[in-house]
């Protein structure tokens, strides 16, 4: 699936379903805003625990799905993983540069728990209303990203060393700062926009 290189794009709503997509993003977003502020780092660290349980619950239903119907999944079922896998790591690398209090993981358990439970009961209902939502989260996380970003590169926030977990995982160079990490992570983010809108606008079609 093509790749924007445009890291503000956004998926204009078409009709009801993707206005209820859209409208519970933004209320996700009320609540982040709220709590986390302009403190980027510590906001990754939530938003990526959430964004690591879509592809886990969409993958293993669609597992499920082609066992039934003893069809194949055209790839869905590795791409919804590998999703999942990339935030996980996304989580990992951020953890490392935050050190959450313990006041931030038990809000990540609790995020986790109400979201997963929330997301598979969604998928059950309509995968297209469920990919949708993750594209328009994604569009958060890159809007997110591209603020935490601006703020290191002017300043802001200290452009500290790369952790060693992110320049294994996106081979950065030796040296690589939070800004590289920040690039990497939003070059990740702007990719599952990307897949998750297609796959709702394919599964819309079928």
């Amino acid at each position: 699936m093509p790749i924007t290189p445009q890291p503000d794009r956004h998926y204009e709503p078409r009709n009801f379903s993707d206005r209820i997509a859209y409208a519970f993003v933004v209320l996700l977003r009320f609540f982040a805003d709220t709590f986390f502020a302009r403190r980027y780092g510590h906001r990754a660290v939530v938003l990526e625990t959430v964004a690591a349980v879509p592809g886990m619950v969409g993958g293993a239903l669609q597992h499920l799905q082609s066992l039934r119907r003893i069809e194949a999944d055209y790839g869905r079922i590795r791409l919804l993983l590998d999703e999942a896998e990339n935030e996980r790591m996304h989580l990992m690398t951020f953890i490392h540069i935050t050190e959450p209090s313990r006041l931030e993981r038990l809000l990540i358990r609790l995020a986790q728990g109400v979201f997963f439970n929330l997301y598979f009961l969604l998928y059950l209902i309509s995968p297209t209303i469920a990919h949708r939502v993750v594209g328009y989260l994604e569009e958060e996380a890159v809007h997110s990203y591209t603020e935490y970003l601006a703020g290191v590169d002017n300043g802001t926030h200290a452009n500290v060393p790369a952790p060693r977990i992110a320049i294994d995982y996106w081979k950065l160079a030796p040296a690589a700062r939070l800004h590289d990490v920040i690039v990497a992570v939003r070059a990740d983010e702007i990719r599952h926009r990307e897949v998750n809108h297609a796959l709702a606008d394919t599964l819309a079609r079928s």
